[in-house]
């Protein structure tokens, strides 16, 4: 039996995902004596590989009879696409040195948020169905909203980087090698929720055995591990590149507290879709829109995070304004996916 929709409180979860995904990579700052590919490798490790076991363990009845049961070919469908994600995820981080965080930011994220929503329905062959149901346009126009508020923040936060560095670009700034990478990462990141909707026959078993609303923590043992089976290999191969395999035994790091700091990074991006799946279940007929949900409230929580840090401090009234009509955009488009998808529900 499928889960009751309820959109509202689904919108709130993916609030809480929003969140935590905002968050999820401040640790990283506190992080000492350790290489990039050192610090992600071990995050990775929580997030992408041991955190879904234990919350499927955890969320999951009769796990090992769910996993006999499912479809292999799911299975396997989800775990491809998660690595292809995991890759997408090593394009964002490349293209920050090129194009500097706000605009990576605003066209990955934004490509992310659009193809990420908008294919999987296309594909499907019911996107016109979509539009012509009942709160489908409002759905539609919210996640085209979004997008633009996606685009706002970024032009935004552009400014900011001007302002506060007497420049309009970064130094090492190269749009040759960014833009590429940075529409490489939006694509690749766009994939994560096609690897959710292709696990999803796995979710009905997990939810025929009573799993409930937590039915899509079962999917996570698959696009995760597709994720950190790239990574993986992407960090050995920088590790062995740069010698930097013995950090995690080196005496010359704080090895606890950059373990610890790690596995907060890891728990956080694992929570953003732990409450995802609880908000993705609650959405109704119009359950793709919860991709776009969680791009635009990621964007939104990361902006209010800055300013909670004052990390605006200093920028001109023009950036300011450009980043308050930015998040005014964010919350109404927010607040129109709901309202589509609360009439579809009604």
């Amino acid at each position: 039996m499928p889960a009751p929709a309820s959109p509202l409180l689904g919108t709130l979860f993916h609030a809480c995902g929003g969140l935590c995904a905002s968050l999820c990579y401040t640790p990283q700052k506190k992080i000492r004596a350790w290489s990039w590919e050192t610090y992600w490798l071990a995050q990775a490790a929580f997030c992408w590989l041991l955190l879904p076991v234990i919350g499927a363990w955890l969320t999951i009845p009769e796990l090992s009879a769910v996993l006999a049961e499912a479809p292999k070919a799911a299975m396997l469908r989800s775990f491809g696409l998660g690595a292809l994600y995991g890759i997408g995820g090593i394009a964002f981080g490349v293209a920050i040195r090129h194009l500097g965080f706000a605009l990576t930011y605003s066209l990955a994220v934004g490509l992310s948020s659009v193809i990420g929503t908008l294919l999987p329905p296309l594909i499907a062959g019911n996107l016109g169905t979509v539009l012509a149901g009942h709160g489908g346009g409002w759905v539609i126009g919210g996640v085209l909203i979004g997008a633009l508020g996606i685009g706002l923040c970024g032009w935004s936060g552009w400014l900011k980087e001007g302002d506060l560095r007497g420049s309009s670009a970064p130094g090492t700034f190269s749009a040759r090698k960014g833009i590429p990478l940075c529409l490489l990462a939006g694509v690749l990141s766009a994939v994560f929720s096609f690897s959710l909707a292709a696990g999803q026959p796995v979710a009905d078993v997990a939810a025929a055995h009573g799993a409930g609303h937590f039915q899509g923590n079962v999917i996570y043992l698959f696009s995760n591990t597709g994720a950190f089976f790239t990574s993986l290999l992407y960090c050995l191969w920088l590790g062995r590149r740069n010698r930097t395999l013995d950090e995690y035994t080196s005496a010359q790091a704080p090895l606890a507290a950059n373990w610890l700091l790690a596995a907060l990074s890891g728990l956080l991006w694992y929570c953003q879709f732990f409450f995802y799946g609880l908000g993705h279940t609650r959405m109704g007929s119009y359950g793709f829109s919860s991709w776009a949900l969680h791009m635009i409230l990621l964007v939104a929580f990361s902006n209010l995070l800055g300013l909670a840090l004052r990390e605006w401090r200093g920028c001109r009234p023009r950036t300011g304004r450009v980043l308050a009509t930015a998040l005014t955009v964010l919350v109404a488009a927010v607040l129109i996916i709901a309202y589509g998808n609360n009439l579809a529900a009604a």
